[in-house]
């Protein structure tokens, strides 16, 4: 497997749109607060931040086509309404989060100006970005993703290496693996890996063609490459914080921390290196989150380009108006909507990814259909209603643990798989 030069742009590229606002933000406090415990929460949280989120990645260059095609066994209209929710989610949660991060982490300590101001200014930046589409991947990966990279990398080798025989508190986590996995939805990389391979996919074919088998040679290529860069900074960065859990107050907050750190690692320079950091980030994400929801829009719309580009200005006005929120604000709404679409999109993933033999009709619906099912008492406990639902948390297999409908999902799958040979073998 050979990576040259346009590899390495297309999977910076890739990776810069993957890592935003909540890459940044969560694997340093997850570090704090798991001290010794560290790599089993970067265990967990790379399962569901970098493995879930490639194995997407994967799935598109066997697919190459949209995001309805992800769902498509299921049947057309479960597709559509699962595409339309992921679409509305990205567009009004993570993207406009991008905008409130780079508001509170690199514009509001140095300017003092409103948080209106920076969304406003942010998102006809963004949509400038959008519109010229075509460029995406060139800008992203050849110039603000390596950026981004050298940046954050700088932060955590100065921290790791100025740490002599680091005292490091216990952790704060009955499961560390769990917790790790669980905040690893915060990120929404596996979401965003149905949204942004789509972008991709489509950047591509506007540059080299429809020549399917190379452009699946990249994409996975692509796909190794931002996935290794996620891994690198993500292990780095969790621990970094358990490194330095002893030098903040245990009541710090993701964006004093992350502060904390720059400014601990690499002086007074850190926070300008952060402010960079930051607004490159979550700008890259935010960018990619649009352009998919544009480009879902345009190809239900008969490849209108006057659907592309009013799709584009609803969802930066949408970041304008949700992004002059405050980050805990937002990340805090945020978990009802992940424990109920993250589920089905694992699944799919998943599903997609597998040989299609494992993988007909019959056990996509039955497989969605139990995920569905057992994702709702992780749903109704995010709500406000974990008591009222405790027996049948109880009860269920890791339904403590927010995993309510993980081996329903796997049991069904291999029972409908058993069932499928065994139908197979009766009408030979």
């Amino acid at each position: 497997m050979r990576f040259n030069k346009e590899t390495f742009v297309a999977g910076f590229a890739l990776f810069s749109m993957f890592f935003g606002a909540g890459n940044l933000m969560f694997p340093p406090l997850l570090g704090f607060k798991s001290g010794d415990a560290w790599l089993m929460v970067v265990i967990g949280f790379a399962i569901s931040a970098v493995v879930i989120p490639i194995l997407g990645i994967f799935a598109h260059a066997r697919l190459q086509g949209t995001m309805l095609d992800f769902a498509k066994k299921v049947s057309p209209l479960f597709s559509l309404i699962y595409c339309i929710l992921v679409y509305i989610i990205s567009i009004t949660l993570p993207s406009p989060r991008t905008a409130s991060v780079t508001h509170e982490m690199a514009i509001e300590p140095f300017l003092g100006t409103s948080p209106w101001l920076t969304s406003t200014v942010y998102f006809i930046l963004v949509l400038l970005f959008v519109l010229n589409r075509s460029k995406v991947l060139t800008l992203l990966g050849k110039f603000l993703s390596p950026v981004l990279f050298i940046v954050v990398l700088s932060i955590i080798c100065v921290g790791i290496f100025s740490v002599h025989n680091p005292v490091i508190n216990p952790t704060e986590f009955k499961t560390p693996l769990v917790k790790g996995l669980l905040e690893g939805y915060q990120t929404f990389d596996a979401i965003g890996a149905v949204v942004v391979g789509g972008v991709i996919i489509i950047s591509l074919k506007m540059k080299k063609g429809d020549n399917f088998k190379q452009n699946k040679g990249l994409i996975i290529k692509s796909g190794i490459v931002a996935g290794l860069g996620l891994l690198i900074i993500y292990s780095g960065m969790i621990y970094s914080g358990a490194l330095f859990n002893t030098q903040f107050d245990t009541e710090v907050t993701r964006t004093e921390l992350l502060s904390g750190l720059s400014l601990k690692t690499l002086g007074k320079i850190g926070k300008v290196f952060l402010s960079i950091l930051v607004s490159l980030a979550c700008f890259t994400t935010a960018v990619g989150i649009v352009t998919g929801t544009a480009d879902f829009i345009k190809g239900i719309f008969n490849n209108s380009q006057k659907a592309y580009f009013f799709t584009a200005v609803i969802a930066c006005v949408l970041g304008v108006l949700m992004g002059q929120f405050d980050v805990h604000y937002i990340v805090v709404i945020a978990i009802p909507a992940l424990m109920f679409i993250y589920p089905i999109t694992i699944i799919l993933i998943i599903l997609n990814v597998l040989p299609n033999k494992f993988t007909s009709a019959i056990v996509f619906r039955a497989v969605v259909l139990v995920t569905i099912l057992f994702s709702i008492p992780d749903f109704l406990g995010s709500i406000g209603m974990k008591e009222f639902i405790r027996p049948v948390l109880e009860t269920l297999p890791f339904g403590m643990y927010s995993l309510a409908w993980l081996l329903p999902a796997l049991v069904t799958l291999f029972l409908m798989n058993i069932l499928s040979y065994f139908k197979r073998g009766n009408n030979i």
